[in-house]
């Protein structure tokens, strides 16, 4: 790594620290003013609550890191512009993208780690942050971490199938109060199965109904057969349901892992695309979100390069004004992607395509040493 490399990666890393860090403080603190009187009231031990930020830093530092980002680089930029060591290291023989180099790296390695954080952790957070504070409020010592649902009905229409449960828990084989109905093509009720408790095992690709009946109808819908099991067992193979598919159709899209979300796909691709669109939305927007940090890059280092404090200013000032249209237009495409208004996949890359085309074409302009206003003239 070169001397300059090092240079401007000192000035950057110090105000990155501080934006990041006094984000997640900020963050902490008024977190902490909203739920401080639940903990205190219901005696929290100090456990569950460092259990409790600790499930929710992920989410924070992802939206930390493109604010620090942004912010840091404005603020070394015009520093080093204001001192004239941007101008020295150009007169030097360096052009503005080779100053520009080690931050670009720096959003590169930022997009990195913010995907693998998008990934699982931030969209679980906010789901464990549900759990955790029901929990609190209901004076638990702990927080289970799996989803409950009660009252579930479930429609398998590729199978005509459809689920009625009484009680089910998310990542859990088992069901229990169970009543299913076996449909023909005709859509007439053929089959039906009541069970006190339905047990998956997924190595074998089976359900295992206990303690329950067996109800066979005629295309009238007169009962033709009873088969009961009171104190048995029923095994059923070939069934395609699963438990996760089975309760996956009450799940929030933003609150599921890229894996959850192909999985709902892959398993509900019968679903109309008008329910499917908010999955599928979800599912591009966790490719696409950690690429705004290298976006950030691209938009505020050719505005933090200027050679006058007025210049600071209006870099400054356009800037921050990009960043917060970003964010707007992302989450407007993101609402009409999950309205189906728009392909859900455009819906998640297009901001990322527009800032970062607007951001290279702003370092265009900066590294031929011209102004923006001037370039709609010539």
């Amino acid at each position: 790594m070169r001397l300059l490399d090092r240079y401007v990666l000192r000035n950057f890393l110090e105000p990155f620290l501080l934006c990041f860090f006094g984000f997640i403080a900020i963050w902490l603190l008024l977190d902490l003013y909203n739920n401080s009187s639940d903990f205190i009231q219901y005696h929290t031990p100090m456990k569950m609550i460092a259990r409790y930020y600790l499930s929710q830093l992920p989410a924070v530092v992802l939206l930390s890191i493109p604010i620090g980002l942004l912010l840091a680089i404005l603020f070394s930029l015009s520093k080093m512009s204001r001192h004239n060591e941007i101008i020295s290291m150009i007169t030097a023989g360096c052009s503005v993208v080779r100053v520009l180099a080690p931050l670009i790296v720096v959003g590169a390695l930022a997009s990195v780690v913010s995907y693998f954080l998008n990934r699982e952790w931030a969209p679980h957070a906010e789901g464990v942050k549900k759990i955790m504070l029901e929990a609190i409020t209901r004076g638990e010592q702990r927080a289970e971490g799996r989803l409950t649902m009660d009252g579930y009905l479930f429609r398998n229409r590729k199978e005509n199938r459809t689920w009625f449960v009484q009680h089910l828990r998310l990542n859990s084989a088992d069901l229990v109060g169970v009543h299913i109905s076996q449909q023909d093509e005709a859509g007439n009720i053929r089959h039906k199965w009541y069970a006190l408790r339905a047990s998956y095992q997924a190595a074998k690709h089976q359900w295992t109904l206990l303690k329950g009946m067996q109800v066979d109808l005629d295309e009238k819908g007169d009962v033709v057969k009873i088969d009961s099991f009171p104190e048995g067992f029923r095994i059923i193979p070939g069934w395609d349901e699963t438990p996760w598919r089975i309760a996956s159709g009450q799940l929030e899209a933003q609150n599921l892992s890229i894996d959850e979300l192909r999985d709902y796909l892959k398993g509900n691709s019968d679903f109309p695309a008008v329910q499917l669109a908010s999955f599928r939305t979800n599912l591009a927007d966790r490719f696409a979100f950690p690429l705004s940090c290298l976006v950030v890059i691209f938009i505020a280092a050719p505005l933090g390069i200027v050679f006058s404090r007025r210049g600071v200013l209006s870099g400054v000032a356009t800037s921050i004004f990009i960043f917060f249209a970003m964010i707007l237009l992302r989450y407007l495409f993101l609402w009409m992607g999950k309205g189906n208004h728009i392909d859900p996949e455009a819906a998640a890359w297009l901001p990322d395509v527009l800032f970062m085309g607007a951001g290279m074409f702003l370092l265009y302009l900066r590294a031929s040493n011209r102004e923006l206003k001037l370039a709609f003239w010539k």
